[in-house]
């Protein structure tokens, strides 16, 4: 009360100066106006301002200890020293006068609303008259400067920051010139020189090419093949006047009309006719949207000889080479258009999100305030969906205290819940991130199409979403290797499968990443039917995925002998390989040449196709692990441990994130984890080892936590409807047919065969045993361990009812049919099925 009494009083002074200064009044209010004026000249109003500045500080400040007297002193050497630097700088001269004859000059100047008044001088004339006027300016300046500091609390740490600040715009915008600069250069250079391979490429087809047709044309009337000019059944005379056709189109149909024309092929002709005429459209539709520069404005710049070559590839794959035209198709796959997703909705109201960024962060204050910790905000990071405020505690706080404010701090913003990350890594500070009452949403298009993507140069980029500053989130598979996703139902698990895939599909073509998916659900997956990057058809069976897993298992193996074969140590290294020896074949002039298999140093044959990455994806591994668990187990966990240099990739969706289905070895060989809204903390420990994602906000917003990385990053998903979906997986089923691998099709269905017929006989070994047990009471304490979780003789004597003797027969029993494990000591056995397994072994046994 004491420091509000003061400031009271000194409002109340800084009120009467300010009329004092302002109305001149009669008698005694004449004669304190006169002094005011004659003591500060024209700038006494800057005592009543400092004055008032001076009662703020004390109602503000709960104790004053103080602080008021050396306030006001401060204030009336500010004022006397600011009255000496107008004194200095005003003065034309040097003081000739005497000291007193000068200050009464002043005085008298005052009082006529002239100069600095008497107070100027009191500083200003002796400085002038030891230092000079040049001296004396410099002196009163430093000595103000230093004044205001010390009153307003101005450190020398904050002028170094206030001029920091613009000296790091500008820095930024000469980086971001320089950098756009380089980029449009390097845009150049490439340019120029795809102009050059082009004009180049030009000149030496023309050198190569004849100066015009050849007068006949031998065909097949058998198999319908182009034959050489010595092997003849039929030939096909050509008029002189072909050689005047300057367009290839009017060429090719020439030729097709002369071919069909004097030779009597039947029924043949017309159809090889048709089949080139749509090959060579769809080529060159194809080849148009592929890149519209590179191809030839006038056809008749194509050579001649290229024509016979055509016509002769185009009758070989019309009369039953459909493999031929299934590795042109997918060897020039169009990757599909942005256009194809939703654009960004720019809808937002950017006035009240920072109505509601203003208002958040003085209630955020107002709260740590109640409680007696001082901190301010340094800095303000808004994200689609969740603002961070980053706080800077006053020295001394600690940070638990605030951590265990967040429930209070939840309370006064009015959110939903509010996650504390204390400390930022990197940063002296304390984040508090509040969900945005406007949020944003995340289109595909936007990641799809921006430039942090387009030049990423794996092929296995992926687009998850945005960070809480706005940045895009690009992650590289290859580098995780694996990623483990969870998240309660509704979260967006399945959504940011989705994105994943869809990068995928518009990162690299069927030849350079196969996908296998894996969809118990028999819904998630079901648009991806039909896409040339399937492997296989979507397993949707719980025991062919048991099978799919255990060829991945098996494929990995064998990727691995080769990799030793060739002495290389992972993918890319075969694959640089392969282009290495690919390059020696086309630098070969000979056509023969070219067609002999090359070896390496071991004399092993160097194949000429690239090793494909695989990406699995399975959308829901606690089905799985229901349905066939030993065997899911051990091949996720062999994919884990040694798939990465393999060049297969793992991403496992469940929506139930508990020990039971993401077991220890599972959790440790999958570093790179996504955790969506959970419903617990403790399914956040189990998949992050950390707190926090039970305080997500759901639609998208996870937690992302990649190899290496000492926390995890907080990311608003994107949104990828099932529309976006459709749109992009037509688009790539009317381009490009589906290839899947029969071979692998039938191992996979012959490996599910031989695991269920195993299961059946396990099944009928452990019925035939409970069959033996003549004890009504057994499918009752099957039921109790089941649902109880372990096993135990006393268990079943409590919830049964039951004696000592006959229980432990039961638990003997149990153990034999394989329902519970063996004995371990004072623990409860392990229960190894379900009911529902025991369930369908009874079926099974009963029919």
């Amino acid at each position: 009360m004491a420091a509000q009494t003061k400031a009271i009083l000194l409002f109340a002074c800084a009120a009467v100066l300010f009329s004092l200064v302002l109305v001149p009044g009669e008698n005694v209010w004449n004669f304190l106006h006169n002094f005011l004026m004659g003591m500060f000249g024209d700038y006494a109003i800057l005592w009543p301002l400092l004055l008032l500045y001076v009662a703020i500080i004390t109602a503000m400040e709960r104790k004053a200890n103080g602080k008021i007297a050396g306030k006001l002193t401060l204030a009336t050497l500010a004022i006397m020293f600011f009255s000496a630097v107008i004194y200095v700088f005003t003065t034309p001269m040097k003081p000739q006068n005497g000291f007193f004859t000068e200050l009464g000059v002043l005085y008298a100047n005052g009082i006529a609303g002239n100069g600095s008044g008497l107070l100027g001088g009191v500083l200003g004339v002796p400085a002038a008259l030891l230092c000079g006027l040049s001296g004396a300016q410099i002196i009163t300046v430093i000595l103000l400067i230093v004044t205001i500091m010390f009153l307003f609390g101005i450190t020398i740490k904050d002028l170094l920051k206030a001029v920091k600040k613009p000296v790091s715009a500008v820095k930024d915008n000469v980086a971001v010139a320089r950098e756009q600069q380089l980029m449009r250069r390097e845009q150049r250079v490439q340019r120029r020189k795809l102009m050059e391979e082009e004009a180049l490429k030009k000149e030496r087809a023309r050198a190569k090419a004849p100066k015009k047709l050849p007068k006949t044309l031998t065909v097949d009337t058998a198999t319908g093949e182009v034959l050489n000019d010595g092997d003849f059944n039929i030939d096909v005379p050509l008029d002189d006047d072909s050689e005047q056709v300057t367009d290839y189109g009017d060429r090719l149909k020439t030729l097709i009309h002369q071919m069909n024309t004097p030779v009597d092929i039947n029924q043949q002709s017309k159809p090889v006719a048709s089949k080139v005429a749509d090959i060579i459209s769809k080529k060159k539709k194809t080849q148009s949207q592929k890149d519209d520069e590179n191809r030839p404005s006038d056809l008749s710049d194509v050579p001649i000889d290229a024509a016979e070559k055509v016509i002769a590839e185009e009758v070989n794959i019309s009369l039953g080479n459909d493999k031929a035209l299934q590795k042109q198709q997918e060897s020039n796959y169009v990757f599909p258009p942005v256009e194809l997703l939703h654009p960004t909705n720019s809808g937002d109201d950017d006035t009240k999100a920072m109505e509601e960024l203003q208002t958040n962060g003085e209630k955020l204050i107002t709260t740590l305030e109640s409680f007696s910790v001082n901190a301010k905000i340094v800095n303000i990071c808004r994200g689609p969906s969740v603002t961070r405020f980053e706080l800077q505690p006053a020295p001394g706080v600690k940070i638990s205290k605030i951590t265990n404010l967040s429930d209070d701090i939840a309370l006064n913003l009015a959110a939903d819940g509010v996650r504390i990350e204390a400390p930022i890594p990197g940063k002296a500070a304390v984040g508090i991130e509040v969900p945005n009452r406007i949020v944003s949403m995340v289109s595909m298009r936007e990641l799809i199409d921006s430039r942090k993507f387009n030049t990423s140069k794996s092929k296995l980029s992926v687009v998850l979403g945005k960070d809480i500053s706005g940045n895009i989130v690009v992650a590289d598979l290859g580098k995780m290797p694996h990623l483990l996703i969870a998240g309660t139902t509704g979260s967006g698990k399945s959504v940011c499968v989705n994105s994943i895939l869809i990068s995928l599909l518009y990162k690299a073509s069927p030849e350079e990443v196969k996908l296998l998916l894996i969809d118990p659900k028999m819904v998630e997956f079901s648009k991806y039917k039909g896409i040339p990057h399937l492997l296989i058809p979507v397993v949707s069976d719980a025991k062919k995925a048991a099978g799919a897993l255990n060829w991945a298992v098996n494929e990995m193996l064998q990727r691995y002998k080769t990799f030793s074969a060739y002495n290389v140590r992972d993918i890319y290294g075969y694959n640089k390989m392969i282009d290495k020896f690919n390059k020696i074949r086309e630098n070969k002039t000979d056509k023969q040449l070219q067609d002999e298999p090359l070896v390496n140093e071991d004399n092993l044959p160097v194949p000429t196709e690239k090793m494909h990455s695989i990406v699995i994806a399975i959308d829901e591994l606690a089905d799985l692990m229901m349905a066939a668990p030993n065997e899911v187990e051990e091949s996720i966990c062999r994919l884990a441990q040694m798939a990465r240099a393999a060049g297969m990739h793992l991403i496992i969706a469940t929506q139930r994130p508990s020990v039971n289905v993401i077991t220890g070895v599972i959790k440790a060989n999958i570093p790179s984890r996504i955790s969506l809204k959970v419903s617990s903390q403790i399914d956040s420990r189990t998949i992050l080892d950390i707190g926090g994602a039970e305080k997500l906000i759901g639609r998208g917003d996870m937690l992302f936590a990649p190899v290496g990385s000492p926390k995890p990053l907080r990311v608003q998903g994107c949104y990828a409807s099932d529309e976006e979906i459709e749109n992009v997986t037509g688009y790539i089923k009317q381009s490009h047919k589906s290839d899947y691998n029969e071979q692998v099709v039938e191992e996979i269905e012959k490996i599910a065969a031989t695991e269920i017929n195993s299961n059946s006989k396990g099944s009928s070994g452990s019925s035939s045993a409970g069959e033996e047990s003549d004890d009504p009471m057994m499918e009752e304490a099957i039921k109790l361990v089941v649902e109880a979780g372990q096993a135990s003789t006393s268990l079943l004597q409590r919830r049964l009812r039951l004696g000592y003797a006959r229980a432990g027969r039961l638990i003997d029993e149990m153990e034999q049919m394989g329902v519970v494990g063996p004995h371990e000591g004072s623990k409860a056995r392990e229960v190894r099925i379900t009911y529902q397994q025991w369930l369908e072994r009874n079926n099974m046994t009963s029919e």
